[in-house]
C-alpha cells in the first residue's frame, strides 16, 4: 500500500491568501497517480484543497489528516503540503486557512511525531512553504536533526527563507514535479527523493531559496517510475560484452553495419551478431556508460579495429546487473 495525503491551500480567512499552492498539490497528485507506463503508483491519493471561503482546510481538519496518513503499516506514506508556513522560537508550523497568526497552525513538532512513530516503511514528507527547512530540528539546537529511520524530509527553503512562487506555481514546487516526470529518473526509470532533491539542488542558483533534505534511511525508496532512457534488456547485457568491469572489449569492422566506401577491399563484412551488440552498445554509449577508447566515436573504434570501455558509471551498473538488482 502507498498512501499519500496532499494539501495545497491558496485561501486565509485572517491572513494572506496564495495564488499557487492548490494549482501545485493538483500538479503533485497528477504526477503521483501513476507511473509512466499508466500502471497505478499512489492509490486514491488523498486531496486537500482550500480555495475559497467556502472551502476551506482547517486546522482540525488538517491535523487529523496527518495522522490517519502515518497509521498504517504502508510501504510508503507520503505527506505534500503546499501554503503558509511560519517560525517562531518554539519552531515551526503549517497554516491551515483558519489560522490568525502562524502560531496557532499545525505543528511541525507533531508532524514528525506521526512520521517518527509510523509502522509505515517509509515515510516522507515533503513541504513547499515558508521556512520549512526547521521541520525534523531539534528545539534545543537546530543545527541537529531528530529524525527516526525511514524518515525522509524535502524542503523549499531553510528554516530562515521564504518559499518563491512564480507563474502561479511554486519555484520548488515546479521543479519536484519535473523531477517526477522523469528529469530525476535513473537508468531504470525510478525517481526516489534523493534524486529529486539533486535536481532541485543543482536548478536553484546560490543566490535562490535552497532546499533542505534531511534523511534516516538505509535505502531509498522510489517515490514514481518513470519512462527509462534505456531499455533494461541493454543494461542487464553489460555483464555480457565485459567480462568485467575493466576489462575492455576489442572491436573490429565486423561490429559496424555502416561502410564509408572508401574501405580497402580486405575490410571484413559487417557480422550480424556483432552488429547485434553494436546496436546496444551505441545505446549504452548514448546514456554514459560506455564509451571508445582512442577514437572519437564508436564507428571510428570499431573500423579502426579498436576498444571501448565502461565508464565509471557504466561499472557501477556493471556491478548492480551482477549483483541481480537489475
Amino acid at each position: 500500500m502507498r498512501k499519500a495525503l496532499i494539501v495545497g491551500i491558496d485561501h486565509y480567512d485572517q491572513i494572506d491568501s496564495l495564488r499557487g499552492a492548490v494549482n501545485d498539490a493538483h500538479s503533485v497528485k497528477n504526477v503521483l497517480d501513476r507511473h509512466a507506463d499508466g500502471t497505478l503508483n499512489f492509490t486514491q491519493p488523498l486531496l486537500l484543497t482550500g480555495t475559497g471561503p467556502g472551502a476551506t482546510v482547517k486546522r482540525t481538519q488538517l491535523r487529523d489528516a496527518v495522522e490517519e496518513l502515518f497509521k498504517d503499516d504502508a510501504e510508503i506514506s507520503m505527506f505534500y503540503f503546499s501554503g503558509h508556513g511560519y517560525v517562531d522560537g518554539a519552531g515551526g508550523y503549517l497554516c491551515a486557512s483558519d489560522c490568525a497568526d502562524g502560531h496557532d497552525g499545525l505543528s511541525l513538532s507533531d508532524v514528525m511525531t506521526y512520521a517518527n512513530r509510523s509502522p509505515a516503511k517509509n515515510k516522507v514528507i515533503i513541504l513547499d512553504s515558508c521556512h520549512s527547512g526547521i521541520a525534523g530540528s531539534n528545539p534545543i539546537d537546530a543545527q541537529v536533526a531528530e529524525i527516526q529511520e525511514g524518515v525522509t524530509i524535502l524542503t523549499a527553503s531553510t528554516a530562515d527563507q521564504y518559499a518563491m512562487e512564480t507563474g502561479g506555481s511554486g519555484v520548488f514546487t515546479s521543479l519536484l514535479v519535473d523531477a517526477l516526470n522523469g528529469a530525476a529518473a535513473n537508468l531504470v526509470g525510478e525517481v526516489t527523493p534523493g534524486s529529486i532533491y539533486a535536481h532541485i539542488d543543482q536548478s536553484l542558483g546560490p543566490w535562490a531559496q535552497r532546499p533542505v533534505f534531511k534523511t534516516n534511511v538505509k535505502k531509498f525508496v522510489s517515490l514514481r517510475t518513470a519512462d527509462s532512457p534505456i531499455e533494461l534488456a541493454h543494461l542487464q547485457k553489460l555483464t555480457v560484452l565485459f567480462e568485467d568491469p575493466i576489462t575492455r572489449l576489442h572491436l573490429d569492422p565486423g561490429y559496424e553495419p555502416e561502410r564509408s566506401g572508401k574501405e580497402p577491399a580486405s575490410t571484413p563484412p559487417p557480422d550480424p551478431a556483432k552488429t547485434a551488440d553494436f546496436s546496444v552498445l551505441q545505446a549504452l554509449v548514448k546514456v554514459n556508460l560506455v564509451r571508445p577508447v582512442g577514437a572519437p566515436h564508436m564507428w571510428h573504434a570499431a573500423m579502426e579495429s579498436k576498444e571501448c570501455e565502461l565508464t565509471v558509471l557504466g561499472q557501477h551498473y556493471w556491478s548492480l546487473v551482477k549483483q541481480g538488482l537489475i
